[in-house]
């Protein structure tokens, strides 16, 4: 299919903010450790403890350190730390009191703990990795493999509503477009009916018995009608409409899963018509499949987080 293409993505920068509040430097210095040239000079035996805390073996130890005590909500000794770790106890302390300095582990009664610091820099990462950045790559394969505009939307029980919470524009100048926020009626959209589809039961039986269809629709809707839309959409996997919604304006939409298997986003797109009609299954085929690559990441995130919840 020619509207499919492999394409080089630009390269992202990264950068690792200093200034940040909380203990980062401590772990900043560990990394800067390991972008310097190894020296020329035969080390000597002096220099053993200060090598292994700041070699390479000593940040894989310290992700590791983190890793185990997160496993233990009494927290471990040295020799219970040394035995996990496979290393001696003489580099676990080289590598723990400044640890314990900097308030990233507790010491008391002779067993270490996470410590406030640690649970500071924890926030800060998982603040900044929110459920659109997650899914923000699979937009972008999604875009670049269909062209179309590609809009995230979550449902709004209480208002009954869709809201889209990420859109990346079509690269098309003629195309969908509209602001990041907008919201529509469930019932009235692709994404909309694709998440009733797949949302709690005895809501959804409750929202049918008292929907009242207000927005107008190029193709009008009724209880009936999207009853059966409802069942086609779970049989099919996607959710999809020629000129229903506005004449003029086709779309596609399949379902993001959490590891439970509730529905917890729609990732569809949005365009004219005349490109969508000529390339339908095409088009239904490459959102499905990006949707299904979400879902296994989305789940994948939530088996981990229960599982550390229930360690």
């Amino acid at each position: 299919m020619a509207r499919e293409r492999a394409a080089s993505k630009p390269q992202r920068s990264v950068t690792i903010d200093e200034s940040a509040p909380g203990k980062a430097p401590l772990v900043n210095n560990l990394l800067r450790q390991e972008l310097r040239m190894p020296s020329k000079k035969q080390p000597d035996a002096s220099a053993a403890n200060e090598r292994d805390v700041t070699g390479p073996r000593s940040l894989t130890r310290l992700l590791g350190l983190f890793g185990a005590l997160s496993q233990a909500a009494n927290g471990m000794t040295l020799a219970e730390l040394s035995v996990a770790l496979e290393s001696p106890k003489s580099s676990l302390l080289n590598l723990l009191r400044p640890l314990v300095a900097e308030g990233y582990l507790i010491h008391g009664s002779g067993s270490y703990r996470l410590g406030p610091a640690i649970y500071r820099l924890s926030a800060s990462v998982m603040a900044a990795w929110n459920f659109p950045n997650i899914i923000r790559p699979f937009m972008e394969e999604l875009s670049a493999r269909t062209e179309e505009t590609v809009l995230l939307g979550v449902i709004n029980s209480q208002a009954e509503a869709l809201t889209y919470v990420e859109i990346i524009d079509s690269p098309h100048p003629v195309r969908y477009q509209i602001p990041v926020g907008t919201t529509r009626p469930l019932y009235a959209s692709a994404a909309g009916r694709l998440l009733l589809a797949h949302t709690d039961k005895k809501w959804l039986d409750a929202y049918l018995s008292t929907v009242v269809f207000k927005a107008k629709t190029a193709i009008p809707i009724s209880r009936g009608a999207l009853r059966q839309e409802l069942e086609k959409i779970r049989t099919e996997g996607v959710s999809w409409s020629i000129d229903g919604y506005m004449k003029g304006l086709s779309a596609v939409a399949a379902p993001v899963f959490d590891g439970s298997g509730r529905c917890v986003a729609s990732l569809n797109i949005a365009g004219p018509s005349e490109r969508f009609r000529s390339e339908l299954e095409f088009l239904k085929t490459t959102v499905r499949d990006v949707a299904n690559k979400a879902s296994g990441v989305v789940g994948s995130i939530g088996q981990t987080d229960k599982k550390q919840a229930n360690g």
